[in-house]
């Protein structure tokens, strides 16, 4: 595992299962959130995104976590491992409510922390199964033809999946 892309719905734990992974392999971690947005939430121009993205992609070694669809192929096709989080809706929730008790809300870009919860981001999370999981299974199926796909459903799949991993010492 070289170049790890974790995928999943907001509060799904893509930024704490990319940290670690990025600490174990000793690689770069980025979140996609941070390229994203700025400071007041707004949204860089698609193809400046895109373009960030394919520098990225273009290093030897990286820990990549974020949705966004719309460059999902950027990532998969370098990628060697994609990790799909496949997490209940009511697990991400809780995970949106932990990350807003534990940080307060607001962006803290060190720690891979974007929190902005509205009603549109809860509805998205609602919805995610339904309508985005079709769509990220279409993207890997199309564009992941050499990496190791890993579909974890649970937080305790998760946890199963870290501890089968050589651990550096």
């Amino acid at each position: 595992m070289d170049r790890i892309a974790i995928i999943g719905c907001g509060g799904s734990g893509k930024t704490t299962l990319g940290r670690q992974l990025a600490a174990l392999i000793d690689a770069p971690m980025t979140h996609l959130d941070g390229v994203y947005y700025d400071a007041a939430w707004n949204a860089l121009p698609q193809e400046e995104f895109a373009a960030i993205q394919r520098k990225l992609v273009a290093e030897p070694r990286w820990v990549i976590d974020g949705n966004f669809a719309s460059t999902l192929p950027i990532r998969l096709t370098r990628a060697d491992t994609v990790i799909f989080l496949d997490i209940s809706p009511t697990m991400c929730l809780w995970g949106i409510l932990q990350r807003r008790l534990r940080y307060r809300g607001g962006q803290l870009v060190e720690q891979g922390v974007f929190d902005r919860i509205h009603w549109g981001f809860v509805r998205y999370i609602l919805g995610y199964r339904r309508q985005m999981r079709p769509k990220v299974r279409a993207l890997i199926a199309e564009h992941v033809t050499h990496a190791r796909v890993v579909t974890l459903t649970s937080r305790r799949a998760v946890r199963r999946f870290l501890a089968t991993l050589p651990h550096q010492t």
